[in-house]
């Protein structure tokens, strides 16, 4: 549509658009009846439920002004077993379909369109298909390929996909070694590495024995071999009808063209009797117990491995109604809501364990369920977990919660609900999800949307009586289904199963003759040869998309003031937020030694958890939830390009209503000014949770980590990230958990010296985000906070960081206990003598859905293969995520260079390539998110004439560029570009010996 505005034409003026409360239904109901109508206040939306006649198909149809449009199918699919049927499924029906019969279209939507969402989600008993779009043309596209996809998809006929996606014997020659393959296979190898995943599976199935909850939907790797072709196909046939299926349509898109668009893939099937009901688990008679096991590494000298425990409950029959649900939610908003929540402090201060799990209420399947308990647990302490969560839970309804308790639980699920702050989640998917709650069930898919009239109610209840001691002792204390998850570390269990998969490949490999390995060969060579082969151009061309002229040539700006308040230099966004403002104070945390820059993401979360000079931190708390929508202090970094300089703050964010933000600031000043440091048990908990929050990063997402390192060794921005967030965070907290209990003294003066030095004026900046009434009323609270603070701070470091801050340039190694490997490979371009061009966003946009897709991905077996281009630094980096392999993959890096400079792409391909990029550049974005982005512009030097020029390569990107960034692409091959993975001892061990040439640095972290 943007293309329209070079034409000479004089514009016509549209019809004023329908208010949705006055919205009608359409006088065409393609092969559909309107089963219901309603106008949802609380979204300002025009609800239509439609049932297909011919097929029983259900339609939600919510329309409103909303641009960000969201279309879904969903379909009930419980599993029998944990073969992971529903999840090889939702990958390999992307894999091709009628319409579509090419590889991976999903890959295709991914490369060239719009879309501000598209992915395909699998649940215990339910298949989500979700895409958003702001582009109605682009969100057509979305549709119909989703759709042809779900109902006519080629891995029915095509067993290849399902050997690629689900899982396969792979042998390159009859001497060499058998092993299973497989996307799915690996990514569930990955989640069974991690020991929170181990846990919420072993809480489910214990929960849920005697219905489809009782097995894992995502596959568990020791049973997926289990599946066959024919059962996978029946699936397909069974679940995937449009009688089992709920279509969602949200947005400003035309109610008439969605059901024409519905009737043309639904009227082709007739009505089934589709039997995907999920049965309800009866109640116990008896509590229970489950002791099991997670894969544990070495450890280090003088540390044993620790347990979890964790107490569950089964809290109903079925899912809620309305008015309970909602004072379901209060209930575990105000035990666990809060770090001042009394069952959450209880545990957290108990010096029991490391870190909470559980984090209390789950209410997305058919049945809600509740569950607590600790991580880090030491064995001698396990029965103190469980008599601890007893206790505290009989206390509180012994006690019941105070008023201030109470207005804090409102006020703060009150702001969320009207603020319907998604961050980058497309609204109409958020609420997708909630009509679904009691949709998939069989329950009234409208009422999970409203909350007014039953918020009302809940309230005027809470007024006359105490809603909460009978929901506490009728779920959590009488309740007698209730299980307890005793999870313990194995040393052998990594080697155990290792050896159980080799055992099980031994045994079919002994089986067969010889012509019959000869054929597993062959099959091997035929998949990896049919997934090395691109698809053809006129192939591809099937893939609907838009043209480089739908998109607008000139760059979007975000309303933009900037003045100054005293020292300190002020932004102005003017957007509407419904009267909320949305605030950010920044200080210069250049101010703090640098020696003392690891200790500054535990004093953010110090200065917040242990109250102030004037009140408790209870009351501090729970004043901050009754008066405000919350605000939080972290440190943040970056480099600026074209300068050695770095751009780093202490960032002050916090939101509230126009009327509050007086509230806000006081709250904001009085931390800032008046917050104790000196409580030594609290402290001490801060350390060991996030110490066990890094721990479970390195191990989860070693890619983050390994990029971390990358960036440490090339620039200070890096190294500053590093120390703040990365490895060395982490060995810092090792050793400041051991300071805390030989010198509290020293750590308490070190927080002081932090405070001292970056609260102050100096260099400070405030970023502003509402409507500009909303400015105007709120600006005396702003400048009332800043000048409340000091104008410059006591021992403030006012030097440059030296250019010479770096890790040292090597290769590394970093091994945990896990099944998978994460792989990173970096460079600086900049420092090759590249100059910044908008093509590298294109091509660093192919790169991953093309060359390290197919490589890493579909032909290696990792669940992830993709590179970045940080553009404020110039450094350059491969990564992998759930990777099989280790220098297989380094290899496929460094073949990047040769891909594309031997590169031959077609117009179509390009024009692909250029609007997916658009589409990223052009993000969708929630007014909050539009004042921080513009903030970030500001700090990073970003002009909107540089937006501008780079918007303008990209759209004019040709061929030769890919050409010419693959000479750039050098430098990341080059012997200075440097390799850093996380990986298990024995991967480690054999890239050592694989190549002695890299001389690899081992780091043991668990």
């Amino acid at each position: 549509p943007n293309a329209r505005r070079l034409s000479p034409c004089r514009a016509v003026a549209a019809p004023a658009p329908i208010a949705p409360n006055e919205m009608k239904p359409p006088a065409n109901l393609h092969g559909f009846k309107l089963v219901r109508e309603e106008y949802v206040q609380e979204y300002d939306a025009k609800v239509f439920l439609f049932e297909h006649l011919k097929t029983g198909a259900e339609v939600m149809s919510l329309s409103n002004d909303d641009e960000n449009k969201t279309f879904g199918v969903t379909f009930r699919t419980p599993p029998e077993n944990s073969t992971g049927i529903p999840h090889i499924l939702e990958h390999s029906v992307l894999c091709g379909s009628r319409k579509y019969p090419i590889k991976e279209p999903f890959v295709e939507l991914i490369k060239g369109s719009l879309n501000t969402f598209l992915n395909a989600m699998t649940y215990p008993d339910r298949t989500c298909y979700p895409v958003a779009s702001c582009n109605l043309q682009d969100f057509k596209n979305l549709v119909d390929v989703y759709l042809d996809a779900v109902f006519h998809p080629r891995c029915m006929t095509n067993e290849k996909t399902f050997l690629q996606e689900g899982w396969h014997y792979e042998l390159d020659s009859p001497e060499g070694e058998m092993t299973f393959k497989g996307v799915v296979f690996n990514e569930m190898k990955g989640v069974y590495s991690s020991p929170e995943s181990v846990l919420a599976r072993e809480a489910q199935q214990a929960l849920f024995p005697d219905n489809t909850y009782g097995v894992d939907s995502g596959g568990d790797p020791r049973v997926i071999p289990d599946l066959s072709f024919d059962e996978f196909k029946e699936f397909h046939r069974k679940f995937y009808h449009p009688s089992n299926a709920r279509l969602w349509f949200y947005g400003d898109d035309d109610v008439g063209e969605r059901l024409e668009i519905l009737d043309g893939f639904l009227s082709e099937f007739d009505r089934e009797q589709v039997t995907s009901q999920v049965a309800t688990q009866p109640f116990f008679t008896e509590p229970k117990r489950v002791v099991a096991s997670y894969v544990a590494g070495e450890g280090e000298e003088g540390e044993e491995q620790k347990s979890f425990v964790q107490v569950n409950w089964l809290l109903n029959d079925g899912p809620f109604d309305q008015e309970t649900a909602l004072a379901v939610g209060f209930l575990d908003n105000l035990l666990m809501g809060s770090p001042a929540a009394p069952l959450r402090m209880a545990l957290e201060e108990s010096g029991l364990g490391e870190a909470i799990v559980g984090w209390g209420l789950e209410d997305e399947l058919r049945q809600p369920t509740f569950a607590i308990g600790l991580k880090g647990v030491a064995s001698a302490d396990v029965a103190k977990v469980e008599a601890l969560i007893e206790a505290t839970i009989a206390q509180i309804a012994k006690d019941g919660f105070t008023q201030a308790a109470i207005d804090s639980s409102v006020n703060t699920i009150e702001f969320s609900m009207r603020e319907n702050n998604t961050g980058s989640f497309p609204r109409g998917l958020s609420l997708m999800l909630r009509s679904l709650s009691a949709w998939l069930y069989d329950g009234d898919p409208v009422m999970p949307l409203r909350f007014e009239e039953p918020l009302a109610q809940l309230k005027a209840r809470m007024a006359s009586e105490d809603v909460f001691t009978p929901l506490i002792k009728k779920l959590l204390i009488d309740n007698k289904h209730c299980v307890t998850i005793e999870l313990n570390p194995d040393k052998t269990m990594a080697k155990t199963q290792d050896d159980e998969e080799k055992a099980r490949i031994a045994k079919y490999r002994a089986g067969l003759s010889p012509a019959e390995i000869e054929n597993v060969v062959a099959e091997t060579l035929e998949l990896k040869k049919l997934q090395e082969t691109p698809d053809s151009p006129e192939a591809l061309s099937c893939v609907p998309t838009l043209l480089v002229s739908d998109i607008a040539r000139e760059a979007k700006s975000i309303p933009t003031d900037v003045s100054t308040i005293g020292p300190t230099k002020l932004l102005t966004h003017d957007i509407a937020t419904s009267e909320i403002l949305y605030a950010e104070h920044l200080m210069d945390l250049h101010a703090v030694p640098m020696e003392l820059i690891p200790l500054v993401p535990l004093w953010c979360r110090a200065m917040q958890r242990m109250g102030t000079s004037k009140r408790d931190f209870v009351e501090f708390d729970q004043t901050i939830g009754a008066t405000t929508g919350g605000f939080s202090l972290s440190p943040f970094a970056s480099s600026i390009r074209g300068t050695d300089d770095v751009a780093a703050y202490l960032v002050l964010r916090g939101k509230s209503t126009a009327a509050q933000a007086g509230a806000l600031h006081d709250l904001m000043g009085e931390m800032l000014l008046e917050a104790r440091l000196d409580d030594r048990a609290v402290f001490k908990q801060l350390v060991d949770e996030s110490r066990a929050g890094a721990e479970s990063r390195v191990q989860s997402g070693g890619h983050s980590v390994a990029a971390g390192r990358l960036d440490a060794m090339d620039n200070v921005a890096g190294y500053v990230n590093e120390q703040l967030g990365g490895l060395a965070q982490l060995d810092y907290l090792k050793k400041l958990a051991k300071r805390v209990e030989t010198d509290w003294d020293g750590v308490v003066a070190d927080m002081e010296t932090i405070r001292a030095a970056v609260v102050q004026r100096a260099g400070s900046v405030t970023n502003l985000t509402a409507d500009a009434k909303t400015l105007e009323s709120t600006a005396g609270a702003v400048e009332t906070f800043l000048n409340s603070l000091p104008a410059t701070g006591v021992g403030a470091v006012t030097t440059p960081w030296p250019t010479t801050l770096l890790l040292p340039s090597q290769n590394e190694l970093i091994t945990v206990p896990t099944q998978v490997n994460y792989v990173g490979k970096g460079a600086n371009l900049y420092k090759a003598g590249y100059d910044l061009h908008g093509s590298a966003y294109v091509i660093n946009k192919l790169l991953g859905t093309t060359w390290l897709w197919d490589r890493v991905r579909v032909v290696g077996g990792a669940y992830g293969g993709f590179s970045d281009f940080d553009s404020h630094s110039g450094m350059f980096s491969y990564l992998s995520y759930r990777d099989p392999n280790l220098m297989k993959t380094v290899a496929n890096y460094d073949a990047t260079v040769d891909y594309l400079k031997d590169l031959k792409i077609d117009d179509e391909e390009l024009t692909k390539s250029i609007i997916g990029t658009m589409g990223e550049l052009d993000s969708y974005q929630l007014p909050d998110a539009k004042g921080y982005t513009a903030l970030m512009r500001n700090l990073l030097k970003v002009e909107d004439s540089e937006r501008q020029q780079r918007r303008e390569e990209v759209l004019s990107t040709t061929e030769k560029d890919f050409a010419a960034f693959g000479e750039t692409l050098e430098a990341a091959r080059a012997p200075g570009a440097k390799v850093v993975a996380v990986c298990s001892p024995e991967a480690a061990a054999a890239a050592q010996k694989e190549r002695p040439d890299l001389d690899f640095k081992v780091t043991k972290v668990m």
